[in-house]
């Protein structure tokens, strides 16, 4: 169990805010009783999930995109380390052993410790959602200040990222069949060379988490190049799931009055890449 405990908790970067037991005891859910419209009223420690005003997801809206060019680069250079894929109940994650590289946001460094999947995407574009979103989710060296860099994917070609653990989703899948409920498959190196190179342009704005506690004060930034991923990787990765995690996508919450702020290299645009505006059509 402390072992599962470990997991739970970085699963939603909060490790001093929340602990598996008020998870276990609330059971949050994607439908039903405990679905997301009654997060809130679980435990009182979700009550941001319910009075929260700078909730995640949101929908990227034209009207509410501004050009920031104060923004900068989101640099990213990961190293390959060792990983374990890991059954966080809600989703499928990697949570890495040893230092895999930062983020540099206002001059404040965040560290990478895991990365998981959602599908169907949390965030929108324009009303449209696609098929998963990956989160990378970062801590500063205390632990409390968080900021996620997330992925919207589409089907089409394999995704050579997911490619590298194909088999280890099989084996964990099998290892929750069997009963094992703190199944955990070791990786060995896990190269996230794939997710390193820069980008042209990424949509940035304050959030939350977007499972319970919906801790606010979270920095998201919504990379605009969309990824794919094959119909066979993503059943992979939903497959070790309970009927009510399969689909685990939180609703997009109100703005707010929030406007979400964009990096846009126009230097660095080629092709498809060629407008502001192309990533939401």
């Amino acid at each position: 169990m402390a072992l599962r405990v470990h997991f739970s908790i970085v699963s939603i970067a909060v490790l001093a805010l929340c602990t598996s037991a008020d998870y276990f005891s609330a059971n949050f859910s994607y439908a039903g009783p405990n679905g997301p419209e009654y997060w809130g009223s679980l435990s009182p420690s979700y009550a941001a999930c319910s009075h929260g005003k700078s909730q995640s997801p949101v929908e990227l809206m034209k009207t509410d995109i501004v050009i920031n060019k104060q923004l900068k680069n989101l640099n990213r250079n990961y190293l390959p380390t060792n990983a374990t894929l890991v059954d966080n109940i809600f989703n499928i994650g990697v949570h890495f052993e040893g230092k895999v590289g930062d983020i540099n946001i206002n001059g404040k460094n965040y560290s990478l410790k895991q990365l998981h999947w959602h599908s169907p995407s949390e965030h929108m574009a324009n009303g449209r959602i696609h098929d998963a979103e990956l989160h990378l989710v970062h801590l500063t060296e205390d632990n409390y200040n968080i900021a996620v860099v997330a992925v919207l994917y589409k089907l089409g070609d394999p995704d050579p990222l997911i490619s590298q653990f194909e088999d280890k989703l099989v084996d964990l899948e099998k290892e929750i069949r069997a009963g094992n409920k703190d199944a955990q498959i070791a990786i060995g190196t896990f190269d996230v060379e794939e997710i390193n190179r820069s980008s042209h342009r990424y949509y940035r704005y304050v959030g939350s988490l977007t499972t319970p506690p919906c801790k606010e004060g979270v920095t998201w930034n919504i990379l605009g190049k969309l990824r794919t991923l094959s119909k066979k990787q993503l059943e992979l990765l939903k497959a070790p799931l309970g009927p009510e995690f399969k689909h685990n996508a939180r609703p997009f919450q109100q703005l707010n009055g929030r406007k979400i702020q964009m990096y846009y290299h126009p230097n660095h645009l080629h092709g498809s890449h060629a407008t502001p505006s192309k990533y939401h059509k």
